[in-house]
């Protein structure tokens, strides 16, 4: 028996192989408010994901401070199960998120973690495909000029601020402006929009309360919008470090979509409250504060992000990522530091002014301060050609009613282009969650330059534009599907729809 365990024990010693294995380990030196500095990690790289492992297991965290001697990391889980002394490792790879079809629907965080309560995304044995979070923007020679148009369902906007597919359209304004309502209205316009192929659409909230972002879904539900569109949700009870991750997240996705040829639209929402965690984590950090406390590099923070909406060229696969980035100014004041850095990075901004707001005027567009850069270039030639002459005139109109309220008496020309004005002023109005497509703006824009509602009492126009669309869609149904078919206003048209209007005229008159 004696010689049989010996046997054993000589075999197991005989296979016995030894193994030595080296590996670069860090310590927390500090830790608190989502921070940690780490000493030991001499080989990671910035922006590479670490490893704490501490008592309750393993928590993961960012490099995000490479210093002489320590490393400064952002702790993206529960930084309380953190201590002064756990071991730190580098896992060798950025953060990245896994990107997929399936995520279209659903609501998740910017880990990629699913917060909607419908169980896993990706089912066992599907590809894995990994972004990562952050990414250099594509080069100018795989891009394109912007030229497609991406509708947005509001009337002022496609007329006068076109955005094409591709573009970085800011969108800018005090709070309780209808900052999120254009947001989302553009979303479910994209459903609307048959003549052009619909978007992928992440709408990413930063900060937002967990009641907005769920009464956001539910209304996206509700107009059958989620199914093209990812929410991606950083809400305000999470750490400052999940609301700086959540738009490279979304951007990851979007790009995921524009890599497959397809078009993608991503809303931040928005890049002020994004401004700020970055901000926090900085100043945690110890670097250097500048402008407003905020670090130096903040242009760069989001220039990175938004240069990564592209319109790729066909050898690239022709995709798209269009940028809705919104900002929020305290009294109005679009000449503070962060507003002026993103005006000065997007493709055109769409200011919402509170006087027009409060006045009644929804959207609250003011056309003077709002711009597009990409222009007409990504505008259908039916519009282009009913709305030429709509920011001359309410310019004009604008300048005339401010003077008009000192004149006691008013000659016939001006007094015909104040009625003009308010005519069209009227015709721009438009409810929350009332997208019009193209093909309707264009008969409604058409009507409104060319006088067919100058006479109609201004409490009027808004019904009485209504109607009109109404009957040109009973009545007049080709002339909506021409335009829509063809994407312009050819002269057998245009006078199909001067009947239409006259002979609606009449049976109101």
């Amino acid at each position: 028996m004696t010689d049989f365990i010996i046997e054993n024990l000589r075999k197991e010693i005989e296979g016995f192989k030894r193994e030595i294995k080296a590996e670069k380990i860090g310590r927390v030196l500090e830790v608190g408010d989502g921070i940690a500095k780490i000493s030991g990690l001499s080989e990671v790289s910035s922006q590479e994901m670490l490893e704490f492992e501490t008592e309750n297991g393993i928590v993961e965290g960012i490099a995000f401070n490479l210093e002489e001697n320590t490393v400064g990391a952002i702790i993206l889980g529960d930084y309380l199960k953190v201590k002064e002394g756990d071991i730190v490792k580098n896992k060798g790879r950025v953060l990245s998120l896994r990107v997929g079809e399936e995520l279209i629907g659903r609501v998740l965080n910017p880990l990629g973690k699913p917060q909607d309560s419908r169980g896993p995304i990706f089912k066992e044995g599907t590809a894995e495909i990994f972004y990562p979070v952050e990414r250099v923007a594509p080069s100018v020679t795989v891009r394109e000029p912007v030229s497609t148009p991406l509708h947005t369902g509001i009337k002022a906007i496609d007329s006068m601020i076109p955005i094409g597919r591709g573009q970085r359209e800011l969108i800018i304004g005090d709070r309780q402006v209808g900052k999120t309502s254009l947001a989302i209205d553009t979303i479910i316009n994209q459903g609307l929009d048959s003549r052009y192929p619909t978007p992928i659409c992440i709408y990413v909230a930063i900060g937002q309360k967990e009641s907005k972002v769920a009464k956001i879904v539910s209304v996206l539900e509700e107009h059958g919008a989620m199914k093209y569109t990812i929410v991606v949700s950083a809400p305000a009870s999470n750490p400052a470090s999940l609301w700086y991750l959540a738009p490279y997240s979304g951007a990851a996705i979007g790009e995921y979509f524009m890599h497959q040829g397809k078009d993608a639209l991503v809303i931040y929402d928005d890049l002020s409250k994004h401004a700020w965690a970055y901000r926090e984590l900085s100043l945690l950090l110890r670097r250097p504060p500048g402008r407003e406390a905020y670090p130096g590099d903040v242009f760069y923070l989001h220039s990175r992000l938004l240069e990564r909406s592209a319109k790729l060229n066909k050898e690239n696969g022709g995709g798209s990522l269009t940028a809705l980035p919104i900002i929020e100014t305290q009294l109005g004041d679009v000449s503070a530091y962060i507003p002026t850095n993103v005006i000065s990075i997007t493709d055109g901004q769409i200011y919402l002014e509170p006087e027009l707001f409060y006045q009644g005027f929804r959207p609250a567009v003011n056309v003077g301060l709002s711009v597009s850069r990409v222009g007409s270039a990504a505008q259908t030639k039916a519009m282009k050609k009913v709305a030429g002459k709509l920011r001359l005139e309410l310019a004009q109109f604008r300048e005339l009613a401010a003077f008009a309220q000192f004149a006691s008496e008013l000659d016939e020309s001006t007094r015909k282009r104040l009625e003009r004005g308010r005519a069209l002023s009227e015709i721009l109005k438009q409810g929350e969650l009332e997208p019009v497509p193209f093909e309707k703006q264009v008969c409604l824009i058409f009507a409104g330059t060319q006088g067919h509602l100058d006479n109609v009492p201004t409490p009027e126009v808004k019904k009485t534009a209504e109607k009109l669309l109404e009957y040109i869609e009973k009545m007049h149904r080709d002339i909506l599907e021409e335009i829509n078919k063809t994407a312009e206003l050819s002269s057998a048209t245009e006078e199909k729809l001067k009947q239409a209007i006259k002979d609606f005229r009449g049976l109101k008159n």
